[in-house]
């Protein structure tokens, strides 16, 4: 079978790498809502929601979809946000079907397991997912989880590939994450140790293009192997490490809220209670050999950013 591929979410930071790789050897398009001079396969100026999606895939002749397309830093506009990540993810799914697209691939987020107290140690595919009502991004990528799992039910001709990936770092990452790692203090919550995984921006890549090539279907988590806390970051980028306690932190989010950000003081356990998730079944069952660990893929954003001090 010749694959042709499509994108969504195509100029974004994952979606330009991916499609400039695979596009060395399938016909590749991309839509996204913004264009970029740097891609080696077209680009069309698109809306995930709309449904001439499917004229697009039939026009195209597209057999693989990668959707990528996802609001990725939560606005005031919660319904908007909802309507990009869900109902676009729908219509990508009706488009799929109705083109009669043969294999999806998906990046869901480890966020869809939730931020809670009692996560286990290690977070493996088959554990609940529970997301965050009070966490945009998390509520969103487990209700779409929740949808891709009605549509493996009732339409299994459409072939799925679920990526979970943990913190994603590489040399030009730069989200709320990475905002914490560029402060002049690390901060840390008093009674809370809970460890960042990382994954290597070009091991997410890989595995997503081996997943194509192959025809791969199933749900894995991405993350380098181990973990580390915030006493490890901060130790490693040389900062001091600002240990505050909870009640001081919501106090500092109720303050953010007032002032219109996207943000409360009941998502304080986005920094207490981050999801650690195992990567045996990308190992062993998937079969991709991570080229770094968490630490590895730490390392390697510090030294390209020369953010130790």
């Amino acid at each position: 079978m010749t694959k042709r591929i499509l994108i969504t979410g195509a100029a974004g930071y994952i979606g330009h790498q991916l499609g400039n790789r695979l596009a060395e050897h399938f016909a590749v398009t991309g839509t996204d809502l913004r264009a970029r001079d740097d891609l080696h396969f077209p680009l069309a100026i698109a809306d995930v929601r709309a449904p001439s999606l499917a004229e697009l895939l039939e026009r195209e002749q597209i057999t693989h979809v990668v959707h990528l397309a996802s609001v990725l830093q939560a606005s005031p506009d919660r319904a908007r946000d909802y309507d990009i990540d869900v109902n676009g993810t729908r219509n990508v799914l009706q488009c799929c079907i109705k083109a009669g697209v043969q294999h999806l691939t998906v990046t869901s987020s480890g966020a869809a397991y939730g931020y809670h107290a009692d996560n286990p140690a290690w977070i493996d595919e088959q554990d609940a997912l529970r997301g965050n009502p009070e966490f945009a991004y998390s509520d969103h990528k487990r209700l779409i989880e929740e949808m891709l799992a009605d549509y493996r039910e009732r339409q299994p001709q459409l072939r799925q590939l679920i990526f979970r990936p943990g913190t994603v770092l590489g040399t030009e990452t730069r989200n709320q994450i990475t905002n914490l790692f560029m402060a002049p203090r690390i901060l840390a919550l008093k009674g809370s140790d809970s460890p960042f995984v990382f994954i290597w921006d070009q091991d997410v890549i890989g595995a997503m293009a081996v997943g194509i090539r192959q025809d791969k279907t199933g749900i894995f988590n991405m993350a380098g192997d181990g973990a580390l806390t915030m006493q490890d970051i901060a130790h490693r980028l040389n900062k001091p490490l600002l240990t505050l306690p909870v009640w001081l932190v919501k106090a500092g989010l109720q303050i953010a809220k007032w002032r219109g950000k996207p943000t409360g003081p009941e998502q304080v356990n986005f920094l207490r209670y981050r999801p650690v998730l195992s990567n045996r079944r990308l190992k062993e069952e998937f079969g991709y050999p991570l080229a770094k660990t968490s630490a590895e893929t730490f390392e390697y954003f510090v030294e390209t950013n020369g953010l130790r001090r």
